[in-house]
Formats: C-alpha cells, sequence, structure tokens
C-alpha cells in the first residue's frame, strides 16, 4: 500500500498540506467541501505537489516538515528546484545575496 503527502493549491493562493493513504479520494473530499475546514472555504483547489511514501510514518513525517515551510519552499520542492531549496533551508544570515554587486550596488 502506499501512502502520499501532498501540497494543493487553494483558490486564494494558499497552500495546504497534508497526507493520505487514497490521493484520488482524498483530492475528491477536499474538491467537494466534504473535508471541511481550511480548503472548504477556500475551493476549488488543486494538486500542487505530491510525494508517494512507503509508510504512513513517512508521510506525515513529511506532512509536519513541509507543511511548517515557507511558500517559497514549498514552491521549490513543486518545481524540484534543489538549489533553491537548499539555499532557502539555511538561515537568512547565512544565505549570500546576489543582487548586489561588490560596490553594494544593484546588479543590471
Amino acid at each position: 500500500m502506499a501512502f502520499w503527502c501532498y501540497i494543493l493549491k487553494c483558490s486564494d493562493g494558499k497552500y495546504y498540506t497534508g497526507h493520505t493513504d487514497n490521493l484520488e479520494r482524498r483530492l475528491a473530499q477536499h474538491q467537494s467541501g466534504q473535508y471541511g475546514g481550511f480548503t472548504s472555504k477556500r475551493l476549488p483547489v488543486e494538486l500542487f505537489w505530491t510525494q508517494e511514501f512507503a509508510t504512513r510514518y513517512e508521510a506525515l513525517e513529511s506532512e509536519l516538515v513541509v507543511k511548517k515551510w515557507s511558500r517559497a519552499k514549498k514552491e521549490a520542492l513543486a518545481a524540484q528546484d534543489w538549489d533553491r531549496l537548499s539555499w532557502l533551508a539555511k538561515p537568512p544570515t547565512d544565505r549570500v545575496s546576489t543582487a548586489l554587486d561588490t560596490n553594494g550596488e544593484v546588479g543590471q
């Protein structure tokens, strides 16, 4: 049996992260408002990202990690932009900006 962690993009642009053992059924529940709560007030929703796992524990663990991430990190994950995801995982004080040249002026 497979399990999934998933991110939905709601009609207002917000993201919802969850996990399930039946992705098709869960998406239908969210889409119909049957699941209630956060997504039912932001319909329609669309599947933004999903990852399959071998166990429910792994899917739940992934959900608990990903749901705490910033919007930018979730978007980098969905785009499979591993360099950006790695950069965003660093504390803001450790991120080297490439927006300024060596003289402190905005690059062209």
